[in-house]
């Protein structure tokens, strides 16, 4: 763990901030006239993935944390971890569903996702999904003929078990372009 300041602030990098990891979403340096400057911070939990905003006295001291992204296979899911495996040392790594979060909801077997590491204590703190996924569709309703305005969607699970909004021209057995990020559908494959 590095000891810094609020100048060593930059979006995307990791602190340790009320006992618990969080990565900067943004950041900005206020000064208001006569008043003691400050920085608002909107940070993101890596652990619950919950938003905060907060505001620190500038110059104030943080905890800025090292941390590592190792491209991982997962492999399948046994009771309540998920199994990953290293590609290069082939050793298995169980991973707690707490870990996993949201990203269980686009998780495929055998596909490749990078494992976060605390680079100082070697501890797997989440798990990042590639920006999109393609996943297949295998339940869909037949859309309504008739039904031509604009914008009509209707649910869809995908292979994983996500239900999603999709296209009334979706059907099943298609393969589709997710943003992880959102949960959106981005166009069919």
């Amino acid at each position: 763990m590095a000891a810094g300041t609020t100048s060593d602030l930059r979006n995307g990098i990791v602190i340790r901030y009320n006992n618990d990891l969080y990565q900067v979403v943004e950041f900005q340096h206020v000064a208001p006239g006569n008043w003691r400057a400050f920085v608002r911070m909107k940070l993101k939990s890596l652990t619950t993935g919950k938003v905060i905003e907060d505001r620190v006295r500038a110059g104030a001291e943080i905890d800025i944390v090292r941390i590592e992204r190792r491209p991982m296979q997962y492999l399948y899911r046994e009771g309540d971890s998920f199994i990953f495996m290293d590609n290069d040392t082939f050793d298995q790594i169980p991973v707690s569903a707490e870990l996993v979060g949201d990203a269980v909801r686009f998780m495929k077997e055998n596909e490749t996702v990078d494992l976060v590491y605390d680079a100082e204590k070697d501890v797997i703190i989440g798990v990042e999904l590639p920006i999109f996924v393609n996943l297949k569709v295998v339940e869909t309703t037949i859309a309504v003929r008739g039904d031509t305005a604009t914008n009509v969607t209707k649910p869809a699970t995908l292979e994983t078990g996500a239900v999603i909004e999709v296209p009334a021209f979706i059907n099943e057995g298609d393969v589709l372009k997710i943003d992880t990020r959102t949960g959106e559908y981005i166009t069919r494959v």
